[in-house]
């Protein structure tokens, strides 16, 4: 498996999609899940682009330096990724915290990035007390006390029930999440506001919405949309984690716009 090796933690990493004539196209995953929440895109993705994954500090294969993590952190790690993998440009997909990484990268790198898809994302995600609150938790229960809470978020009932070995395999891999990597994420949550620098992203965005997400609102994802110059909204089925419940028809939208011109 690869790794990237930096100063204070490693990156694990995975490239689908070998053809030197493709377009790059990296996928930034949401607090608590690794590079698998994306198996669906990568499969159908990866025909057309050279498709990399990878687990943000602290989750997955990745290792976790202490926390606190600020936003900036969580960029720059993709900053160096891309460059020891000779990526110059790439286009950009992220969901949640993914999502905001994203937008980081859009507003302080954004020559390094193509086409931005935004996904149950936010400029700015819940409240700093929130997050304060989810950091004391975390640290004194574990994880494990928000494996149902968390599902509830994740996913509709009608999903839970029709796909429980896919909701399980999730459900599995955040439990399993570094709680200082998942706290150190937090503490980035907790201090991200972008509202007042997207309008500045030059990128084509597009916005994908769960419509039944109680995270991030589709009216979130519309005001994404419409305060960057080139940005649109689409709304599919699903919760929080619309690419997996959603799959066939996220998969469509990302590639006409990943196509169009």
């Amino acid at each position: 498996m690869p790794y990237l090796d930096l100063a204070s933690h490693r990156l694990h990493y995975r490239i689908d999609g070998d053809a030197a004539d493709r377009p790059w196209l990296l996928f930034c995953n949401s607090l608590g899940t690794d590079l698998t929440m994306w198996d669906g895109q990568a499969s159908a993705l990866s025909r057309s682009c050279r498709v990399l994954r990878y687990d943000r500090r602290g989750h997955g294969l990745s290792s976790a330096p202490l926390a606190p993590y600020a936003l900036a952190d969580l960029g720059n790690d993709v900053l160096a990724l891309l460059d020891a993998l000779a990526i110059e440009r790439t286009h950009f997909c992220g969901l949640s915290l993914g999502g905001l990484t994203g937008q980081w990268l859009a507003v302080h790198a954004g020559n390094r990035l193509g086409k931005v898809v935004l996904c149950a994302t936010a400029a700015r995600i819940g409240t700093p007390e929130s997050w304060n609150a989810r950091i004391e938790a975390v640290r004194r229960d574990g994880l494990g006390s928000f494996v149902a809470a968390t599902a509830e978020r994740w996913f509709t009932p009608a999903f839970i029930a029709g796909n429980p070995d896919a909701v399980g395999n999730v459900l599995d891999r955040f439990e399993m999440t570094v709680p200082e990597g998942y706290v150190g994420c937090c503490n980035a949550l907790a201090n991200a506001d972008l509202r007042g620098e997207i309008a500045g992203i030059a990128s084509p965005v597009l916005a994908i919405s769960g419509e039944d997400d109680p995270v991030c609102l589709p009216s979130d994802l519309e005001a994404l949309a419409a305060a960057v110059e080139r940005g649109r909204h689409v709304s599919l089925i699903g919760r929080h984690l619309v690419n997996i419940e959603a799959s066939s028809p996220f998969n469509a939208v990302l590639s006409d716009f990943l196509e169009s011109r």
